[in-house]
């Protein structure tokens, strides 16, 4: 650990709710930043035609301590912290020295900053979970802002978090961490990966291993098959996957161990659909999240201006806000005819199975933005393998995905006690995160009050499941059909299957009526119905090899 990070980690006592230890901390702090900028001797004039040499590494250690003072000023959850930091941040621009500022408008590029933040100021539970986050944590991140429109899933999911990454359990620290990059660097998501690179790093992980994956133990590199099935086409997971990692003499992994890999793996593949899906920038303290460029005169952000898909732009941009005006009224009108349907009458057994196939079949078939190539940066792609491998030939191939009958293998009957018995209690966290995130609902939708959406929750979470392949005998997919447009149905199979692909267009475009809250539930959903779907195929190859 470097002695920059030794001072960060002094400042925890920022996170305690007794002001007069805020208070001690921010003074240390202070003088930490103070001291660095004497240490560096005399500032250059920047008039001057030929400023003097600096020490690069001392400045460069000063920079990330502001950036952190940055970070503080906007993101600490006790306002005198943030206050005192923007003083602090002041003097030092004062004395000569330059400060960074935030890059981009916010924790989204999609959900205007003044939206976020309002909701802590509204809403003592959301400001109380912010302040625990940010005691464990010392930073609060965009994902958590983000998610903070719904407290109930955030409370879940950060506890869920701290359990997975920091509690005891099968597996060391860093190598957690590690696996949670692979995962991230599937879809390219280097907000996730540059997370757990510094989240690595801190606890203590060997540098050498960030070069790429052919750095990292022979044990670690073994999981790359199963990362890359997983990530892309998870039904294709079998038992002798699972046997080779088991039996694989000195670099074997345990049965435990490999339950908590796996849940690692799915958890970051569906949070970096949900990184993608709201548009998350950069967090303040790191690369991109600030600048200490002077702001240009033209005033706009270059992350701000959505970067184009080709096809599926001009598909979303084709369709006319005219047309969706009253689209609100529309689904509920539909969620009205279907109910009464099923009151009436209820489909055959045989024509339950065909709609499922052929909304299957569909989901293969829905464009995407396939065509587009996108190449992963080496900068990423070092962290994984086969970076071709994907969804791109899998359709143009012709390829079958077989169908999984929940009544065969569901996460309910077979994978929470899996779960629970190989890495104990965790089933239990899990559950309650899907169940939070498929039940969770204040019965509004748009302006209308008094709804009952479950409904239309099911359609989104079920349409997520068969893209997979995973049927629920007892649903009729025709409602799919009813309940989710085709612009819908795109933007959730991007999300799902090509995260990285999403644009701030698709995302506008997507249910305009709806608010940014209801968006992220959204996407909530689809990241919890996508963990589910991948754990389950894990959880059944693993069961399969058991019996």
């Amino acid at each position: 650990i470097t002695e920059l990070e030794n001072v960060i980690q002094r400042w925890d006592a920022l996170g305690s709710r007794d002001s007069s230890s805020r208070h001690a901390a921010m003074e240390l702090i202070h003088q930490e930043v103070m001291k660095r900028i004497e240490t560096m001797g005399p500032i250059p004039d920047p008039q001057s035609s030929s400023p003097p040499a600096m020490d690069d590494s001392l400045s460069s250690d000063l920079n990330a301590l502001l950036a952190h003072v940055l970070m503080l000023s906007k993101r600490c959850p006790y306002e005198d912290i943030r206050k005192k930091c923007t003083c602090l941040l002041q003097k030092v621009q004062d004395v000569g020295v330059r400060i960074p500022r935030p890059v981009g408008n916010g924790p989204s590029r999609f959900i205007p900053e003044k939206e976020i933040l309002q909701v802590s100021k509204l809403d003592k539970r959301i400001q109380s979970i912010f302040e625990d986050a940010f005691a464990v944590l010392g930073r609060l991140d965009n994902i958590s802002l983000v998610m903070g429109f719904h407290p109930q899933y955030l409370e879940n999911f950060l506890k869920t978090q701290h359990y997975l990454l920091q509690m005891d359990g099968p597996l060391s620290l860093h190598c957690r961490h590690y696996i949670g990059i692979m995962a991230a660097a599937r879809h390219q998501c280097t907000y996730l990966v540059n997370l757990h690179v510094n989240d690595f790093l801190q606890v203590g992980g060997d540098p050498k291993w960030l070069n790429g994956l052919e750095e990292a133990p022979q044990k670690l590199q073994a999981l790359g098959e199963l990362n890359k099935i997983l990530a892309h086409r998870p039904w294709l997971l079998t038992k002798e996957h699972i046997e080779r990692l088991l039996k694989a003499e000195e670099h074997s992994w345990s049965l435990a161990e490999l339950i908590h890999v796996v849940v690692l793996l799915t958890l970051y593949h569906s949070l970096a659909s949900f990184t993608f899906g709201c548009g998350i920038n950069p967090d303040i303290h790191t690369d991109g999240g600030h600048t200490f460029r002077p702001p240009s005169l033209s005033g706009y952000c270059a992350c701000d201006i959505a970067n184009g898909n080709g096809a599926l732009e001009e598909m979303f941009g084709n369709q006319q806000v005219s047309e969706l005006s009253g689209e609100v009224e529309v689904l509920m009108e539909k969620m009205k005819q279907l109910q009464e349907c099923h009151d009436e009458e209820e489909a055959s057994q045989e024509e339950m199975a065909t709609r499922f196939e052929r909304e299957k079949t569909e989901s293969m078939l829905v464009v995407t933005s396939e065509d587009e190539e996108c190449v992963p940066s080496r900068d990423v792609s070092r962290h994984f393998e086969d970076p071709s491998y994907g969804y791109k030939d899998f359709y143009r191939r012709g390829e079958h995905v077989p169908t999984l009958r929940v009544q065969d293998y569901s996460w309910e009957d077979h994978g929470f006690s899996l779960v629970n018995r190989l890495y104990p209690d965790f089933g239990q966290l899990l559950d309650e995160k899907f169940q939070i995130a498929y039940n969770l609902t204040y019965n509004t939708m748009a302006t209308h009050q008094g709804v009952d959406t479950s409904m239309l929750r099911r359609a989104i979470w079920n349409y997520i499941h068969c893209m997979f392949g995973i049927r629920y005998d007892d649903y009729d997919y025709g409602e799919i059909n009813q309940l989710l447009d085709r612009g819908f149905k795109v933007y959730i199979k991007t999300m799902v299957r090509t995260p990285e692909k999403i644009t701030k267009r698709m995302y506008d475009s997507f249910w305009r009526q709806f608010k940014h809250s209801e968006k992220v539930h959204v996407n909530l959903l689809l990241m919890e119905a996508r963990m589910q779907a991948e754990l389950l195929y894990a959880l059944r190859a693993i069961t399969r090899y058991m019996t």
